[in-house]
């Protein structure tokens, strides 16, 4: 095997990844509001709860973030390859 091939299984691996993404999101809130839970239960005070939500929503938009990031690179990586340059992508024929 050569190094210039790619692994069969990279596609699959990649798109796993990019369907994580959305999990990724739904468990970070949920930990999130369980973290509150638990402040709430440790202090008996209801406001601490939403410590736990913010803590949750922030670790959420940080996912999405990250994800953001990944995806920057690879378009960037796009666009500076050969068959590319110079090209322009118009919705002129989506009338």
């Amino acid at each position: 095997m050569s190094n210039q091939e790619e692994p069969k299984l990279k596609k699959v691996v990649q798109g796993a990844d990019d369907l994580s993404l959305g999990i990724s999101i739904v468990v970070a809130v949920i930990i999130g509001v369980g973290i509150g839970i638990g402040l709430e239960k440790l202090f008996h005070q209801k406001w601490v709860f939403w410590i736990g939500v913010v803590i949750g929503i922030g670790a959420a938009i940080s996912n999405v973030f990250k994800a953001y990031k990944r995806q920057k690179i690879e378009l960037d990586k796009i666009a500076k390859d050969p068959k590319y340059v110079g090209r322009t992508f118009d919705d002129e024929d989506d009338d």
